[in-house]
């Protein structure tokens, strides 16, 4: 009998990025793997993602709530909760971090069909979670978001932004109807660009459209359980969600291990696949 393969061994094989697929993540910032999860598992994320509201909503009870640019906003100790931009809405948009509430989410960050694809992208073999989101895009009430790069919000809290790849786990189908995610295909290759001045408090973090071309936009247009990973110095954004169904969506950004996370402070290593 054969020497049986060691389950990290298999998982590198299994999932791990091939050439042309390194290829195209290089020439044009962003790689999709369609459907990568099956409809049982979505129903388990689904209902992590709506326990997690829930608690975010009960965290936010006690949290400190600030307006920037007209938008809610509420600090409960490092977590961030954002509402749609109706001031008088409570619907919450975006949880950041969002993994250590719902343990689906938290083994979600471990999962060898992510893990291996990101180690290649960061070109490490061992991995720590940066941060991870989740995006909810209401039915008909799912705002957008502008162009903008990831890499400008976190240059002041890493010195590895240059290895920091995204994944998004698409939880719901998404397309132009119900605000996908939209890349400026190429653009990653110009680096971390500079911001707007429009003399608003999140200016700098919106792209100065005099740098691109919003003729090279790609609207990602996936079914739900697929992967979508793209680079931290693409230049992403969304529309709003005008459509009857919801676009739910984590988004997972990684860097090399034993380096703190954005908003905890602490160190998040995933496993060590493949050691």
């Amino acid at each position: 009998m054969g020497k049986a393969i060691p389950l990290a061994a298999r998982a590198k094989h299994l999932f791990s990025l091939n050439q042309s697929e390194m290829n195209q993540y290089a020439r044009d910032g962003f790689l999709i793997r369609p459907a990568v999860f099956n409809s049982a598992e979505l129903v388990t994320f689904r209902s992590a993602a709506e326990r997690a509201v829930a608690v975010a909503y009960e965290r936010c009870h006690d949290g400190h709530t600030y307006i920037l640019d007209g938008h809610r906003f509420v600090d409960s100790d490092y977590l961030t909760v954002q509402f749609e931009h109706q001031l008088d809405s409570d619907t919450i948009r975006v949880i950041e971090p969002v993994h250590e509430l719902d343990p689906v989410l938290e083994t979600l960050v471990d999962n060898p069909k992510i893990v291996a694809p990101m180690c290649d992208l960061v070109g490490q073999t061992d991995l720590a979670l940066w941060t991870a989101k989740l995006n909810l895009k209401r039915p008909q009430e799912g705002s957008g978001f502008g162009w903008h790069q990831d890499s400008p919000y976190w240059l002041h809290a890493s010195s590895y932004v240059d290895l920091m790849p995204n994944v998004l786990v698409a939880f719901d189908d998404a397309n132009q109807h119900n605000g996908c995610l939209r890349v400026i295909r190429g653009s990653h290759k110009k680096g971390c660009l500079a911001g707007k001045n429009d003399g608003s408090m999140l200016s700098g973090f919106f792209t100065d459209p005099t740098l691109f071309n919003e003729v090279d936009q790609v609207c990602l247009e996936v079914p739900a359980g697929s992967l979508v990973f793209f680079s931290q110095h693409a230049i992403h954004g969304s529309l709003p969600n005008t459509s009857d169904f919801p676009r739910r969506a984590l988004i997972m950004t990684y860097q090399p291990a034993n380096q703190p996370a954005l908003k905890s402070g602490q160190v998040r290593n995933t496993p060590l696949f493949f050691n």
